[in-house]
């Protein structure tokens, strides 16, 4: 499970990263947060470019990437809105500085991955600080957490990206839980998480109850739902509200303390639960977390070890020993195998 102290460490991340960089470029705090691509295109040690949105990749949490170089490079997907930009500037902004500084790197090796986690996190909470001042924060979220119409009111009065307020919302998250940001066709955008696993960016959960039921309506809905991780397999049930965003759908899930309810207990822990399966060919019924087949959808079964494709080579089954063998295994006309003849 994630790490319940990332988000802190994250926080002291972001912090070390802003003086370091005000040290070598007074004021490129200020500046960045007015235009951060047109600021750091005047940085003759980075090249900044804009590709499509496909050619980023999906490394990153966000629609841009970092090449170390060199030289170092910086590439954002061209996006309509340039908040949106800003904030994956400033993101992958965030890489270069903590691969170029030791000082930073230093965080990296009290991580169990060694820094892996902490410094995709490191870079949201950059970016999110430089965008989002405190005093704006505060004013929008309430102390006991936000609520989704909350976010969206952080977001109207600040300019910034959705992905920014996003980032800055979780930071007040009053329990284990994610903030999500959903297209019209319900896949995420971009999500942010606290306590729990990471959902990718990408992931399909636009009919799972309460985020259905809010596409299905004005884009209002609260209630109680499960999230979908890889090959089906679901979260633990997780109070949730959603507000439509223009044009996209902010979700706000929770583990318990919903700001949302006068009162919210902790929900049953009833994740991840695995999908169920009944294998093609042994008939097993079965439960797995392993990863899919590419081809067939269905892991292997751990009776007969083998996935839903059909078998490259027919096999027949022995009346014998009742294992099934190649047909090099049978003589002409036989029922048993060579071993039980």
């Amino acid at each position: 499970m994630v790490n319940y102290v990332l988000a802190a460490a994250a926080r002291a991340q972001a912090t070390a990263m802003m003086a370091e960089l005000d040290a070598h470029r007074p004021g490129a705090t200020q500046r960045l947060a007015q235009d951060a691509l047109a600021e750091m295109q005047t940085w003759p040690e980075l090249t900044v470019r804009r590709v499509a949105e496909a050619q980023t990749g999906p490394r990153c949490s966000v629609a841009g990437a970092y090449a170390p170089g060199p030289p170092p490079q910086i590439v954002v997907a061209d996006s309509t809105s340039p908040a949106r930009q800003d904030f994956t500037a400033l993101h992958e902004l965030g890489h270069h500085l903590q691969q170029n500084s030791f000082a930073l790197m230093d965080a990296f090796a009290r991580q169990p991955d060694r820094g892996v986690l902490l410094e995709d996190a490191a870079c949201d909470a950059f970016a999110a600080e430089i965008l989002l001042p405190a005093p704006l924060v505060e004013h929008h979220l309430a102390s006991d957490g936000p609520t989704a119409p909350d976010i969206v009111e952080l977001w109207r009065a600040s300019g910034a990206s959705r992905m920014a307020v996003c980032v800055r919302a979780i930071q007040h998250l009053p329990a284990p839980g994610h903030i999500l940001i959903l297209d019209t066709g319900g896949q995420v955008v971009f999500a942010a998480s606290h306590g729990l696993r990471p959902l990718q960016r990408g992931s399909f959960q636009g009919d799972i109850p309460t985020i259905a039921q809010a596409r299905a309506g004005q884009g209002r809905a609260q209630g109680r739902t499960q999230i979908r991780y890889r090959d089906g397999i679901l979260g633990r049930e997780l109070h949730a509200q959603t507000a439509p965003m223009d044009g996209y759908l902010v979700a706000v899930l929770v583990t318990d303390s919903a700001p949302w309810r006068a009162f919210t207990p902790p929900t049953k822990d009833t994740g991840p639960q695995a999908r169920e399966y009944i294998c093609e060919h042994c008939d097993e019924e079965f439960r797995s977390f392993e990863p899919a087949c590419s081809v067939c959808g269905v892991p292997r079964c751990p009776e007969c070890d083998r996935c839903a494709c059909p078998a490259r080579v027919t096999e027949r089954l022995c009346q014998g020993c009742f294992i099934r063998h190649p047909p090099a295994m049978f003589t002409d006309g036989a029922d048993r195998c060579l071993d039980c003849s």
